[in-house]
């Protein structure tokens, strides 16, 4: 396995707009994937994804923020620096598709990290796991959002 990149799609009934707020605002994205955060979304712009009470806070800065189509951010553990390239990226993007919304899930970098194989594989394998528990997670939160009243 290369350990390149991790990749996951998924449609949603909602709009493109509805969906970039949700992968970008930290108040939606506590709701489906962290239990806080704290970033604005404008290119640049330093925060943080929280898990626990504060037990993981993992930093994070954002790339771009182009609505409704991009949004991506890299982010990596206490022991890298978010601004080098030894970091992930994670980039949402999102493309109209009938009366919703295609959204694909990028994250690479794992091999740039300079770890070894290993480390590599565990890190590979546990984002890989976690995508595949928050990404359905993420559709059925849009799928909540635009059926409330």
């Amino acid at each position: 396995m290369e350990y390149g990149s991790i990749e996951r799609e998924i449609h949603v009934d909602a709009a493109p707009e509805v969906v970039f707020e949700v992968v970008s605002s930290p108040e939606h994205i506590s709701q489906w994937w962290t239990d806080d955060a704290g970033f604005e979304a404008t290119p640049g712009a330093v925060g943080e994804l929280v898990w626990g009470d504060r037990a993981q806070v993992v930093p994070m800065t954002v790339v771009e923020a182009d609505p409704p189509r991009r949004f991506s951010f890299r982010w990596c553990h206490a022991d890298g620096d978010i601004d080098s390239a030894e970091s992930l990226l994670v980039t949402f993007e999102l493309t109209p598709a009938g009366a919703g919304t295609r959204i694909r899930l990028t994250e690479t970098g794992f091999r740039e990290m300079g770890w070894e194989a290993a480390k590599l594989e565990e890190w590979y394998r546990d984002h890989s796991t976690g995508w595949d528990t928050f990404v359905p997670r993420l559709g059925e939160y849009v799928a909540r959002l635009v059926s409330a009243p």
